[in-house]
């Protein structure tokens, strides 16, 4: 496997158009990154580089790299920045919550923007479901929090930041993957389904939507209490599921998870920044509003 040195090499290259650049901006000397540069290629066994007089620019085949280069370390950031905010949690100057597909897919890039902004800040982050979310806002224990629950009440001010969308997932063998015309909702809700806890945002959403749509509750297979685990179930065929595109996007992209239509049931959603009511969010907590409203997609 590449290193992630190799990887930051890679981008810089491309963006500064030299290896000796480059090496300057990782604190290393040429020679070292050309044989760093060397070896990434015969990993790869692909020609990233194209070196002249002038200088470096990357082949086709390296920018193609480069991209997926930077989506690696973009997400190695988020990881980096998550872990750190979940070991700063008690003595943080801004104390955050997050819903798991919060936490999983969207906390870690906006609070890495904010500490960007704010280097010096100090920042912890508690990882649970929304009702715990909720909790932890309104006995204040959090100055902000993030849920994807449909249920918001009275007492808290809440502002969306961000649009989400549960998908009917089943591996590729099951019998829904085959279905040329869609799953009918008295169906899905009839059918036992790999779903999270009570309290999680997910499983509310999808318990609001079969109401909406006139069917009973959902019918629990097995029920788990991480996403992580759901889509885990879900890929070894246990079960279908109901879970977020952002969870799940990649294993449609690549085939390990098939997407199942479903007539007359609407699985969108808003994700939520909440924080306790009455009270005007100022400072980082202000700040970190901001970043995911503007960033959330």
């Amino acid at each position: 496997m590449p290193d992630l040195e190799s990887l930051r090499l890679l981008v810089l290259v491309g963006e500064l158009g030299s290896i000796g650049r480059a090496a300057t901006e990782l604190g290393t000397t040429q020679p070292a990154a050309s044989k760093r540069m060397a070896s990434l290629e015969r990993q790869l066994r692909l020609v990233l580089v194209d070196r002249t007089r002038r200088g470096s620019r990357l082949t086709p085949a390296g920018q193609v790299v480069s991209d997926w280069a930077r989506k690696v370390l973009d997400e190695v950031d988020g990881l980096l920045t998550g872990a750190e905010a979940l070991r700063s949690e008690r003595d943080a100057e801004l104390r955050v919550a997050a819903s798991l597909t919060v936490a999983e897919h969207l906390a870690p890039g906006w609070i890495g923007q904010l500490r960007r902004a704010e280097p010096g800040l100090y920042v912890g982050l508690q990882v649970t479901n929304s009702t715990a979310v909720l909790e932890l806002v309104r006995s204040g224990e959090v100055d902000l929090g993030f849920v994807e629950s449909p249920n918001l009440p009275a007492d808290l001010s809440y502002r969306r930041v961000a649009a989400d969308r549960l998908a009917v997932v089943v591996p590729p063998g099951h019998p829904w993957a085959r279905r040329r015309r869609p799953v009918r909702m008295v169906e899905l809700a009839a059918t036992p389904l790999v779903v999270r806890e009570p309290g999680s945002g997910t499983r509310e959403t999808l318990e609001k939507a079969l109401a909406r749509a006139g069917g009973g509750p959902a019918q629990p297979l097995l029920e788990l209490g991480s996403t992580t685990a759901v889509r885990s179930a879900v890929v070894a065929g246990v079960g279908p599921a109901v879970l977020s595109v952002l969870a799940v996007g990649a294993d449609l992209a690549d085939g390990r998870l098939v997407e199942v239509s479903v007539e007359d049931i609407d699985l969108r959603r808003a994700l939520c920044a909440v924080w306790p009511g009455g009270r005007r969010l100022v400072g980082p907590a202000a700040a970190l509003l901001d970043i995911a409203r503007r960033a959330g997609p």
